[in-house]
């Protein structure tokens, strides 16, 4: 993450009130798997994204190639 849990809430709250069961979602920057040590690596198609909230449920999303598209 660019910015820490702490910095993201701190920043938030100055510009919005945060209220119980509000729910922050923070995303990746482009170019991550890029910068990866070991191999860069990346979503293809046929991957699934796969996303759990506990006592809330789960989202899947699987990866489909556009067509036209390199």
């Amino acid at each position: 993450m660019v910015f820490d849990v702490c910095e993201t809430l701190h920043h938030l709250s100055r510009v919005m009130t945060l209220e119980p069961c509000d729910i922050i979602a923070t995303g990746t920057p482009a170019g991550v798997g890029f910068a990866m040590k070991s191999h860069p690596r990346f979503l293809q198609s046929g991957d699934t994204v796969r996303i759990e909230i506990e006592k809330i449920g789960i989202l899947g999303n699987s990866v489909v190639e556009k067509e036209g598209t390199f």
